[in-house]
């Protein structure tokens, strides 16, 4: 198969950098248990990880192709690798920083090379949004074990930093995904922005003007406005209007991050057959009907049951809302490659650099607001805000595709 080693390296990449990221709460209690800082010294770990890709993503953007995407992940690779060796002899919350700086400022890297690389790797529309949702999905399935692996090494009774030895697999899998790309060829033409540096920056600041790209990255921000509302809010909703225990609540929140792992790769399969459009308005109709059915059964329904510690005792409705994750998998990868697919190769990498920007202020506010909202209306009536933004992207998904179909009418 033809670039068979960047592709495996890519979904390692991609499995690697989901559990990385998707720790950050999980060593945030790790902190607060083993070097004794507060919740909200401990909370600034988030921001160790979210400013550095949108600064990155920001400056590198535009001048990636020049510097060249191998280069670029095999950079990402190897400051993420001594991040993870840092953090293992280091063992300290101060090391806790560093790690997840490096993390932020190689997934950056990572993601602005592999959003670039699809276009280059493949060869239609089709086969470029089957891909996109494939690698989404290995993300996710990322995701999912890092909620398992993680407790997997955790000996508190014994040795209590046991769970450092995570970092050494971790690293192994890193190490490995960098020799599967150093010795794989990759050739292409480099498309940059412009001639030189200051064009490139140029045509990237121009970017924000064109109307597809706009009203694509209102529709990005709106999609990662529900995502990161219900899967940051998911446990605490889980523990609070389910009665689950602590371990059940994000136990239970993990059948999330596989529905939307399933969702991704049944999306790369169902694109080859159906339009995006079609296939996106349909999983968004259905999301919002999985909420409008279960929240309002949960309107003090739960409040007499005691707390709920195994899978046995959780009611029906509790694996229902997980499940939300199926059909809101495949919109965010169909909306990137919809527009990436629309745009000249050599836009595609500062293009990538305002979709990581706007997912990430999209994903802040989402989770801000759900948050004020869970603590001022309660957690059922603060979910009923995430179908708002879901109207809001219909709208804009018909848009997205009459101009994307203008731009390719004008471009024959």
């Amino acid at each position: 198969m033809k670039n068979l080693g960047i592709k495996v390296s890519i979904y390692l990449n991609y499995f690697v950098f989901a559990i990385l990221l998707n720790s950050v709460g999980i060593v945030i209690e790790r902190s607060t248990t083993i070097y004794k800082v507060t919740e909200s010294q401990a909370s600034v770990l988030e921001a160790f990880k979210d400013l550095p890709i949108a600064i990155v993503s920001f400056i590198v953007a535009s001048f990636l192709p020049r510097f060249g995407y191998k280069k670029a992940m095999l950079t990402a690779l190897a400051i993420v690798f001594f991040g993870c060796l840092y953090m293992v002899f280091g063992n300290t919350f101060y090391h806790t920083k560093v790690l997840f700086l490096s993390i932020g400022v190689s997934f950056a890297l990572i993601k602005l090379s592999v959003y670039s690389l699809i276009g280059i790797l493949t060869s239609s529309k089709k086969e470029h949004a089957s891909f996109m949702s494939s690698i989404e999905g290995f993300f996710m399935v990322g995701i999912a074990l890092a909620y398992f692996l993680f407790p997997a090494f955790y000996d508190d009774e014994n040795n209590i930093n046991d769970w450092l030895n995570v970092y050494y697999l971790l690293s192994g899998l890193i190490l490995i995904s960098f020799l599967f790309l150093l010795f794989s060829k990759l050739e292409y033409k480099i498309e940059a922005a412009g001639t030189n540096l200051k064009e490139d920056l140029l045509a990237s600041a121009k970017l924000i003007i064109v109307p597809l790209v706009l009203v694509f990255i209102i529709s990005a921000f709106l999609f990662v406005m529900i995502e990161q509302g219900i899967m940051t809010w998911l446990p605490t909703f889980n523990k609070k209007i389910f009665n689950f225990s602590s371990v059940l609540s994000v136990q239970m929140a993990s059948i999330l991050a596989l529905s939307l792992a399933a969702g991704r790769f049944i999306a790369g399969a169902l694109t080859k057959y159906l339009n995006w459009v079609v296939l996106v308005i349909s999983c968004v109709v259905i999301s919002g009907g999985i909420l409008v059915y279960v929240l309002p059964q949960l309107q003090g329904e739960i409040e007499a049951i005691g707390t709920i510690d195994s899978l046995s005792q959780v009611p029906f409705l509790g694996f229902i809302l997980p499940l939300i994750g199926l059909f809101i998998a495949p919109i965010y990868p169909l909306l990137n490659s919809t527009v990436l697919s629309s745009l000249p190769k050599r836009l595609h990498s500062p293009m990538s650099g305002l979709i990581i920007i706007f997912s990430a202020l999209g994903g802040t506010i989402g989770s801000r607001i759900v948050g004020e909202l869970f603590e001022s209306i309660g957690g059922a009536n603060a979910f009923y805000f995430l179908l708002i933004p879901m109207v809001l992207l219909i709208v804009f998904v018909l848009l997205i595709d009459r101009m994307s179909k203008r731009n390719s009418a004008l471009a024959e």
